[in-house]
């Protein structure tokens, strides 16, 4: 049994359903991704892990005990960063610090010591007598982050965590947030950046309308949906009609895209010999988790 497991887990907010039967088993220790458009379920499923939001059907099991029953054990032994800063205003980085360690009755003399070290872990030290609204952007995300492990939890939840964050910031959190699995912290992870899902998840699940459509580790999704590289087409309208028809006579595996065509598990650029004419552009790149994404989801923006 994982160190999280939900068993045909449902959540409806009138004639909304938000998640669909999920079936998700997530092994202590690991980075599990969850991907998916906005609308997808991941808020909600998360919320109902956390002992947030109750389900409408289904059950949460943690550490093998049902979450109806031991909601106030495991919300202490989580740890939530969240995608929007609700950082207090009117506290300083360190009484934020000090005053959630209030919230998991942690010893003033633990929180202190606490407080110190992930500040440094975070590079925030110089900024621990700050106001929130000195700090930058990417300074109050790393110290949500902070925030979010001052319980020292055994299970990480973390919502879009390097969002808005410049590429050193996001090294730092992303070799911080791998540190944490040298300590045998799980980790929960909700992202849209497909780059942070393939670096940083043992396994991913792809949620659409509620429901997972697949769940693997990245390198496997991506063998399995597109293979080891992708041919994209850019097409001429006049051109297009009959490069769709010789990929469909061809049995080729591909995805129509409007002005690009994306061919997927081919080896060899030769079988599109003879598709190919002056006014198709075409490049051959490695497959990424994107791909899979945008195979499973669709392109079309869901409001």
């Amino acid at each position: 049994m994982g160190i999280i497991e939900t068993k045909e887990l449902t959540k409806r907010f009138k004639h909304v359903l938000a998640v669909d039967r999920v079936n998700l088993e997530i092994e202590e220790g690991e980075c599990f991704g969850l991907l998916g458009p906005n609308g997808a379920g991941k808020t909600s499923l998360v919320r109902m892990i956390t002992a947030v939001s109750p389900p409408t059907e289904g059950e949460v099991w943690v550490q093998g005990s049902s979450l109806e029953h031991c909601a106030r054990e495991a919300k202490a032994m989580m740890g939530v960063i969240p995608q929007l800063d609700n950082l207090d205003p009117d506290l300083t980085v360190w009484q934020n610090l000090m005053t959630f360690a209030r919230y998991f009755n942690v010893p003033k003399k633990m929180a202190r010591q606490r407080c110190s070290d992930l500040l440094a872990l975070l590079k925030l030290e110089d900024k621990r007598n700050s106001a929130i609204r000195e700090l930058s952007g990417g300074m109050r995300r790393r110290l949500l982050i902070a925030r979010g492990l001052i319980n020292n939890p055994r299970i990480v939840i973390l919502d879009e965590p390097t969002i808005g964050l410049d590429p050193q910031a996001r090294h730092l959190v992303w070799q911080k947030l791998t540190e944490l699995e040298a300590q045998g912290v799980t980790r929960i992870l909700c992202t849209h950046n497909m780059d942070e899902a393939a670096t940083l998840c043992d396994r991913v699940a792809i949620m659409y309308e509620g429901r997972v459509l697949d769940l693997d580790s990245p390198a496997a999704l991506v063998a399995s949906h597109v293979g080891s590289e992708v041919w994209e087409i850019q097409m001429n309208p006049e051109d297009r009609d009959t490069v769709l028809a010789g990929l469909e006579s061809r049995r080729l595996d591909f995805e129509d895209a409007g002005t690009h065509v994306y061919v997927f598990h081919l080896d060899s650029g030769q079988a599109l010999g003879g598709l190919i004419g002056d006014g198709q552009r075409v490049k051959q790149r490695p497959a990424t988790l994107e791909d899979v994404f945008f195979r499973l989801t669709g392109r079309s923006l869901i409001e």
